[in-house]
C-alpha cells in the first residue's frame, strides 16, 4: 500500500482559512497524475500551525476527496505521546489507511524513549504507522538499530527517512525486513534510495511535478535505470529550487504561480523571497510546469 510516490500535500489557506475547494482539487490532480497516496498535514502541509480542529478537518476533507482511490497517510505525530495517540485514532476514525508520525520534537528523546513512543501508539491504535526521521527538525536522530526494533511491531509498517545519510538509510534498508517499507524523505535521494533496495518516496516535489516522479519511480521499477536517472537529472533544478528556502515556503510559492493555491502561508513561516520566487519561476517554466 505504501509504495511508490506519495505526496505530501501542503495545506491552501485564503483568508487566513482552509481553503477545501483547493485543497480537493489537488488531491483529485494527484490521483489524476498516478501517485500511490497523499499525505496531508505533514511538514509540508504546515501542521505546526493548525490548530487541533483544523487538523482533523484536513485529513476529513482529504479522506473525502481520495474516495479510496488512493492512500492517505495522515500526519499525526507530535512530541506528546498521548496527544499522537489521539491525532491518530482520528485519522483511523476519519476513514485514512494509516499514519505519518515524526519523531518527537523538542524533548530530545532517548532511542529508547524513542521506541517506547511508537509502541504506544501502535498498542493504543492498532493502525498502519510509518515512522518518519528527520532529525534536522526534530534534534534527534532514530538509529537503524532502533527501526529494527520498531519494525518487529506489526502495525509498525515503514519508515519516511530524511536523515540526509545515505549511509544509514543503507543500514536501515539491510537492518528491516522486507515487509517493512523504506521511503525517501529527500526528493534528492530518492534514486539512490531505490538503488538500496527501498521503496519509494512522500514526496515535496510531486505537488508540482506528479507525472515526473511517478515517472521516475516506474522507470527504475520497470528495469529502466538509464530512463529513471534522466528523469532524476531533468528533476535536479526542481528538487535545489524547492528547497532553496524552508520547506514549505518554496512549493506553496509555486504551487501559487501555477494558479492552483493562494500564495497564503502562516506565520512564523514568510513568503518566499523576491529573488528565490524569480528564480523558482524560471525553473517551473524550464521544467515545463509553468507556462
Amino acid at each position: 500500500m505504501f509504495d511508490g510516490i506519495l505526496t505530501a500535500l501542503v495545506t491552501p489557506f485564503r483568508n487566513g482559512e482552509i481553503d477545501d475547494q483547493a485543497l480537493a482539487t489537488l488531491v483529485e490532480r494527484q490521483q489524476a497524475a498516478g501517485v500511490r497516496g497523499v499525505v496531508p498535514c505533514g511538514s509540508t502541509g504546515e501542521s505546526a500551525t493548525l490548530s487541533h480542529s483544523e487538523h482533523r478537518h484536513v485529513v476529513e476533507v482529504v479522506v473525502e476527496a481520495a474516495a479510496g482511490r488512493m492512500a492517505v497517510v495522515a500526519g499525526t505525530g507530535s512530541n506528546s505521546t498521548q496527544e499522537a495517540i489521539a491525532l491518530t485514532q482520528h485519522a483511523k476514525q476519519a476513514g485514512a489507511d494509516g499514519a505519518l508520525l515524526l519523531s518527537p520534537y523538542y524533548n530530545k528523546p532517548t532511542q529508547e524513549g524513542i521506541y517506547l513512543h511508537y509502541e504506544a501508539i501502535a498498542r493504543e491504535t492498532g493502525f498502519p504507522l510509518v515512522v518518519y526521521n528527520i532529525p534536522g527538525r526534530t534534534a534527534s536522530n532514530i538509529s537503524p538499530e532502533t527501526l529494527a526494533r520498531l519494525a518487529e511491531i506489526e502495525p509498525i509498517v515503514g519508515v519516511k527517512e530524511a536523515c540526509g545519510d545515505i549511509d544509514q538509510i543503507a543500514h536501515v534498508i539491510a537492518g528491516c525486513p522486507d515487509d517493512f517499507r523504506v521511503l525517501s524523505g529527500d526528493d534528492g535521494l530518492l534514486l539512490p534510495l531505490l538503488a538500496l533496495g527501498g521503496h519509494g518516496s512522500i514526496s515535496t516535489t510531486s505537488n508540482v511535478a506528479p507525472e515526473s516522479m511517478v515517472a521516475l519511480f516506474d522507470a527504475w521499477q520497470a528495469g529502466q535505470p538509464t530512463q529513471a536517472l534522466a528523469l532524476h537529472q531533468q528533476l535536479m533544478p526542481l528538487f535545489d529550487a524547492l528547497f532553496c528556502e524552508t520547506n514549505p515556503i518554496p512549493v506553496k510559492a509555486a504551487l501559487a504561480l501555477m494558479g492552483l493555491v493562494d500564495d497564503e502561508i502562516r506565520l512564523p513561516l514568510t513568503p518566499i523571497g523576491e529573488a528565490n520566487r524569480e528564480r523558482l519561476a524560471l525553473v517551473l517554466k524550464e521544467t515545463g510546469a509553468l507556462q
